[in-house]
């Protein structure tokens, strides 16, 4: 049954259709909806579409958020339901692989198969998959897409099977582009339109996405964010998502960018400074005279940092350059005239010198006062001056070599030569590996730069920047200049639209004479998936225990997560990106120093080859069009002839291989019934994990290349894997034996219990106080089998980083029942209580060190009366049996996520509900 409270129904007439929408002037004639945000509009609307009486949506949610006090803390639930679903292939098979699983326990249940599809738009791309295992010449791309093809045959005969046998469901395969840009490109509506009760609905495009950075679609007015793939799931067979109604904070952007800057230069400037302010759980919506001056390409590069500044969007409201951009990219006229028309009816437009909304906070930024940028050398919101990236590398690699100590030969050599013994010290301190690679002798230094790499979904949707890279290759070639050989180059352009502009606009081969030949259309580098390096390199690294460094074009930097070897990565702008392989080392002050020398021996430097910001306009004004796109997007569901020649099973159910280590069906719904569970207190668990602050996803959740001595990888070899066959994690996350050895098994991860060492491993405490180090899924394995519970102790910001839902998921499987952290990322809190796991924050000011817990203690929590409580009582009990005891919160944040918990997460709420509606 429908409802209207407010009689805000109405008709709108476009293109020859007459569109029925929930109009907000007509709200606005009970509430005073002049100041209200953009994105708090678009809340709204989909409250007023989506009242049901009260059941989830009531009149009480709709006056809320129309009577919306900017300077409120968030304490008022409202559910949110996305107009669609957008999945990439690391995040996206799992969530197909729990379909099928729901397929099988709801017929278990009493239900019927067929009632498990998505019952909105659910798109999948496949671009986490792909690996840089070639590179540096022409065929790089064929070759790392046949190796791709080789590795994960049943991945994609598993998701050939989801498309032929779900609903609402597509596929983009692979070689097509990365998630975001494709999202960007083809598949976002801006306003959707859809039969509703035999009548045509038009309704804002509003999207959940499997990977954090779905906010880059926020760039174009579409409101979005990354969620778990738990959520996602839910979204995608009819759930709400329950939120509290957050707080938006305003970004006034004035002014235009200086010459010689980027939209990256912006976008990691926005990020330090967002992240100053704190915007975590926060909207931030951008506004003010600088949007007439910022391409929608600008805005999606600045929308698709909101994770990395924080925030759960980052929006900018539809106006003539949204529509811009939808003709640019080969949208319909009558699509075009459907969203201008729309948002112009609904208030949603957005002119020149508008008046502002009320918000929040606010900040203000010059773009005139941008000036050019990296961030490094672990974290996104770490902004450096180009000017200052060696002084940073600098201090940086003092604090990683303070414990390296100069190589006894090194000193002996250099007193056999004539030295004294403090200038010897000194000197082998400062190690180089010599090495021949491509013919030449070369010398490896801490900062060296091994890979540079063109990649991501941040940078490689902007044309100006890529253009501008090309530009400054085609420079560099004319100067003579080449990338040092010991650089491991690549380009991952975000979509065949890329590929297509730089070779018309005759780039593409100045990149390539640089070592940037195209090696794949996916997220590659900045996921971890740069392959390796050449076994020169990677020897001369090991040799002298070198400090070398990544320079990439992606949003995510964390250690560890770029490529095991190398320590030290900085994110920067494509056109810097190759200005590092030329210089080759990130120890030069590229403002000042020469970047390389002419074959004469003249000086080169960085502004001699730095294109203009006309040069690079003109370039896109003459080579990026609407053909590009419409003949790129054509048939973009279809796939190549490797895709079409992959084989795949039929039928309703999935038939599940037993002797498959990439898809499996999971354990989750293992003896589940009808009935409903409670909320019990916790008693008698150990502590597996002690961490500080900032313990990432990528901490967590299992990633890059399975090491064959680890538990991931011996499961394999018993399985007769062999280690060349292993694959990535990412690759193997709809199998969760695997997925479950690598949780927590990051080799940069650091648990207190262990004095801070890197690696996943516990101290495992037995039977009469003997305590043994063993990796964490062992330990986990040897608690299971004492019947022992296990928690996690954090820092701040635990779970910052991708929204991958098999850190929640590997959390659960491990036996953890409870995470006690000063603070939690937004959507990997949500992600634990979706599946189960209870997240508990410790009281202002408190944390697991100043309250004096090291690991050894056994832990109860208390006082959780079925998820009535908001706090909890933490009793730790020392060895010695002396207790300590604190109150924590229980962030269970909403009536809806309590249900969820009792039923034992998200997942069984959902199969228990569509069974009983079966049974009756």
């Amino acid at each position: 049954m429908s409802f209207d409270s407010f009689a805000t129904r109405a008709q709108l007439a476009v293109n020859g259709k007459s569109y029925t929408y929930f109009s907000l002037p007509e709200l606005g004639k009970r509430f005073d909806l002049s100041k209200l945000p953009y994105s708090m509009k678009i809340l709204l609307e989909n409250l007023l579409r989506h009242e049901d009486g009260g059941m989830t949506v009531g009149k009480e949610h709709i006056e809320a958020v129309a009577q919306w006090d900017a300077k409120k803390e968030p304490d008022t639930e409202i559910a949110f339901m996305p107009a669609r679903v957008v999945l990439q292939d690391f995040t996206g098979v799992p969530c197909v692989v729990d379909l099928a699983a729901m397929r099988d326990a709801v017929a278990k249940l009493g239900g019927s198969a067929k009632q498990i599809n998505p019952l909105i738009p659910s798109e999948l791309v496949i671009d986490h998959s792909v690996q840089v295992d070639v590179f540096g010449r022409a065929d790089a791309l064929e070759l790392n897409g046949k190796i791709e093809f080789e590795r994960n045959k049943e991945r994609y005969s598993f998701l050939r099977w989801g498309q032929k046998a779900l609903q609402n469901f597509k596929v983009v395969p692979p070689n097509t582009g990365i998630v975001h840009q494709v999202n960007l490109e083809n598949l976002a509506r801006v306003v959707m339109e859809r039969e509703v009760d035999g009548a045509l609905q038009a309704f804002p495009d509003t999207v959940f996405g499997t990977d954090s950075h779905t906010t880059m679609i926020n760039g174009i007015g579409v409101l979005g964010w990354g969620v778990g793939g738990i959520e996602a799931e839910a979204a995608m067979l009819g759930q709400p998502s329950s939120m509290l109604i957050p707080q938006v904070v305003g970004f006034k952007l004035t002014g235009r960018l200086p010459e010689g800057t980027t939209a990256t230069d912006l976008v990691l400037t926005v990020t330090q400074m967002l992240r100053a302010l704190g915007v975590v759980g926060k909207f931030v919506e951008f506004y003010g005279d600088g949007l007439q001056h910022l391409p929608l390409a600008d805005r999606a590069t600045i929308a698709n940092m909101a994770p990395e500044y924080g925030a759960t969007c980052g929006i900018f409201p539809i106006d003539a350059e949204a529509l811009n951009y939808l003709r640019l990219s080969g949208r319909s006229n009558e699509q075009i005239a459907l969203v201008e028309a729309y948002a112009k009816v609904q208030g949603l437009w957005h002119e020149p010198g508008s008046p502002h909304a009320n918000y929040s906070a606010t900040l203000e930024l010059d773009l005139g006062d941008v000036k050019p940028s990296l961030a490094g050398p672990k974290r996104p919101q770490d902004r450096v001056l180009l000017e200052a990236v060696q002084d940073n590398f600098l201090v940086n690699l003092e604090g990683l070599t303070a414990n390296r100590k100069p190589r006894r030969e090194s000193v002996e050599r250099l007193i056999g030569e004539g030295g004294d013994q403090p200038q010897a010290e000194h000197l082998a301190a400062k190690p180089k590996s010599k090495i021949r690679i491509k013919d030449q002798d070369a010398d490896l230094h801490d900062g060296s730069v091994v890979i540079a790499a063109i990649t991501s979904c941040t940078n490689t949707s902007n044309p100006a920047v890529m253009l501008g890279a090309g530009l400054l290759a085609r420079n560099a070639v004319k100067l003579g200049l080449k990338a040092k050989p010991w650089v491991k180059t690549s380009l991952g352009p975000g979509s065949l639209v890329v590929t297509d502009y730089l070779k018309k606009a005759g780039v593409l081969a100045d990149l390539e004479k640089l070592g940037f030949y195209v090696v794949g259309y996916g997220c590659t580098t900045c996921i971890g998936n740069s392959g390796p390096l050449p076994d020169e390199v990677s020897k001369g690294i090991a040799e002298n225990e070198l400090v070398v460094a990544s320079v990439l074009s992606g949003n995510r930097n964390f250690e560890g997560r770029v490529h095991p070897e190398v320590k030290m990565n900085y994110l920067a702008s494509p056109p810097l990106v190759v200005a590092y392989a030329l210089a080759g080392t990130v120890d030069i002050d590229l403002t000042n120093d020469p970047i390389g020398h002419t074959a004469d021996g003249k000086d080169v430097f960085l502004r001699d080859i730095w294109p203009s910001n006309k040069e690079i306009g003109d370039v896109i004004s003459a080579t990026v069009g609407p053909e590009l796109f419409a003949q790129n997007y054509a048939d973009v569901f279809k796939g190549d002839s490797r895709w079409n020649q992959i084989a795949s099973p039929e039928g309703e159910s999935f038939r599940w291989d037993a002797a498959s280590t990439y898809i499996k069906n999971p354990p989750y719904f293992d003896n589940m019934t009808m009935q409903v569970g409670t909320i019990d207190d916790v008693h008698g668990a150990r502590v597996m994990g002690l961490f500080g602050d900032s313990i990432t996803t990528d901490h967590i959740s299992p990633a890059g290349n399975i090491k064959k001595d680890s538990p991931a990888g011996r499961y394999l070899i018993e399985r007769g894997v062999q280690p060349a066959d292993f694959n990535s994690y990412g690759s193997r996350r709809g199998n969760d034996d695997v997925m479950v050895r690598g949780t927590f098994a990051n080799i940069r991860i650091k648990n207190l219990m262990l004095g801070g060492e890197e690696g996943g491993n516990t101290l495992y405490h037995g039977a009469h106080g003997a305590t043994e180090k063993l990796s964490i899924y062992d330990a986990a394995m040897r608690y299971r089998a004492d019947g022992v519970p296990l928690v996690v102790f954090a820092g701040k910001e635990y779970g910052t980083g991708s929204s991958r839902d098999w850190a929640a998921k590997g959390t659960n499987l491990l036996g953890v029942k409870a995470v006690v952290a000063e603070s939690f990322e937004r959507i990997h809190r949500s992600n634990l209580v979706g599946m189960g796991v209870l997240p508990l924050a410790f009281g202002d000011g408190q944390n697991a060190q100043k309250l004096g817990l090291d690991g050894s203690e056994t832990i109860d929590i208390t006082g959780l009366a079925d998820g009535a409580s908001k706090t909890a009582t933490v009793t730790a009990r020392k060895p010695d049996g002396r207790e300590i005891r604190f109150e924590a919160k229980v962030l269970l944040l909403t009536p809806k996520e309590v249900e969820y918990f009792r039923h034992g997460g998200i997942l069984h709420y959902v199969l228990r509900q569509l069974a009983a509606r079966k049974a009756a």
